[in-house]
């Protein structure tokens, strides 16, 4: 049978309706319930999906070894990159399903959209995969944390790394929403700050291209030395395949603005050596990341967990401590005292080590600048990404002064 977008989303809202007995069950012994909400069909899906929701449960399961008292819940839906199938999702988990925090989220558009609803339902905004500098800027909010990574990051630490190497000029293809446009505008920043200059640039809708070759051909036409891919999942991968076919390799180099080891493994170690990337984590980083990965290994033996999925492994784990510290019933019944007091707990997981989050939400940790490893260079199907340099934790992120989020104090 095929699976229609439209049946997925029937089938999502179905897993998450809970049976009146349940819920009334619910109200006599309270239970923390987390709602994962991500891309579980589309362009995403294999930088979130359903390895987010396995690193949610990874965070559960390691939990209630240490609290077995506390029962944890975990849901999952998918929100199919549209604001107002995510923004639905999130109401009814809300007001039907009795969910206390809603993990991942990855789409701006449709990050924001949760947003607003986590703040005016008092409930928990765990963000992992938006990339939008706007959740701890201009719509920042009391019930809501930016774990993992955001546009400025990943500007700062490729853009700038590409220019001082050379790549001076630059011609960007921008996915048409708010993270591609945030992630074009962030990066132009940094490469003319740091002395180079940008030739052109062209959007395309999203998530409905698939063909880049008349956007592919106006870059290689524009004299640019570096082809900054402002875009994510399935349409960089895309890019980067068809980029060799055009030969756009021999004359551009590539910087892939968001990109993950998965999306490596999708390319190939052949076409996407020497690529440059930036991310807050890696399996392979320190003895603390591979200890993580050797837990997780035997839920996903080939696929190590991304960023993101690593991010809603600890922002979950941070969230359950804090649980425990308040309470169950406290906890559930006041979203913005359990993240305030996320913020005023020091973070401390296997994959971003010791950390803090901010008054503006701003989860803060080092950020890598990895390379793609020539084939000869790997080791293993997994072992593709090289370290090349670091960018402390406290210059990593935009800087709370240049945010604009109401919740700083002067």
């Amino acid at each position: 049978m095929t699976v229609t977008r439209r049946s997925a989303l029937g089938a999502a809202a179905a897993s998450f309706l809970l049976p009146g007995q349940i819920r009334r069950a619910a109200a006599q012994t309270p239970v923390i319930r987390l709602g994962v909400l991500n891309d579980q069909s589309g362009n995403y899906r294999d930088d979130t999906g359903p390895l987010s929701v396995t690193c949610v449960r990874q965070a559960v399961e390691e939990f209630a070894r240490q609290r077995p008292d506390i029962k944890v819940e975990v849901l999952s839906a998918d929100h199919l990159n549209r604001p107002d199938t995510g923004a639905g999702i999130a109401r009814r988990w809300f007001d039907e399903a009795d969910v206390d925090a809603i993990i991942d989220v990855p789409t701006s558009s449709v990050a924001l959209a949760v947003n607003t609803i986590c703040r005016d339902k008092n409930k928990v905004f765990l963000n992992s995969g938006a990339a939008t500098t706007d959740l701890t800027g201009g719509q920042c909010s009391p019930n809501t944390i930016q774990w993992t990574y955001d546009t400025y990051m990943l500007s700062k630490s490729t853009g700038g790394a590409m220019v001082r190497s050379g790549g001076d000029t630059w011609f960007f293809i921008t996915a048409n929403y708010v993270f591609g446009q945030q992630l074009q505008r962030d990066t132009a920043r940094f490469v003319q700050e740091a002395g180079g200059k940008v030739l052109g640039a062209q959007t395309y809708p999203f998530p409905e291209t698939t063909d880049f070759s008349a956007l592919l051909l106006q870059a290689q036409a524009s004299g640019a030395k570096v082809l900054g891919l402002c875009n994510s999942g399935t349409d960089t991968v895309n890019c980067i395949k068809q980029a060799h076919e055009f030969g756009l390799t021999g004359s551009m180099r590539i910087a892939a603005m968001l990109m993950y080891d998965s999306n490596v493994r999708a390319v190939g170690l052949a076409e996407s050596q020497g690529l440059v990337m930036t991310e807050s984590f890696y399996w392979d980083l320190n003895d603390r990341t591979r200890a993580f990965w050797e837990r997780v290994r035997p839920k996903t033996p080939t696929q190590p967990p991304n960023m993101i999925q690593a991010g809603c492994y600890a922002a979950t784990l941070h969230y359950l401590k804090t649980v425990a510290a308040l309470g169950v019933a406290a906890a559930k019944a006041d979203g913005r005292g359990a993240v305030a007091h996320m913020k005023a707990m020091p973070t401390d997981d296997d994959c971003f080590g010791a950390g803090q989050i901010r008054e503006d939400g701003r989860k803060i940790h080092p950020s890598y600048l990895l390379q793609v490893k020539k084939p000869a260079e790997s080791k293993s199907p997994i072992d593709v990404l090289k370290v090349v340099a670091t960018t402390p934790a406290d210059a990593a992120f935009r800087p709370m002064s240049e945010g604009g989020c109401s919740l700083v104090k002067s």
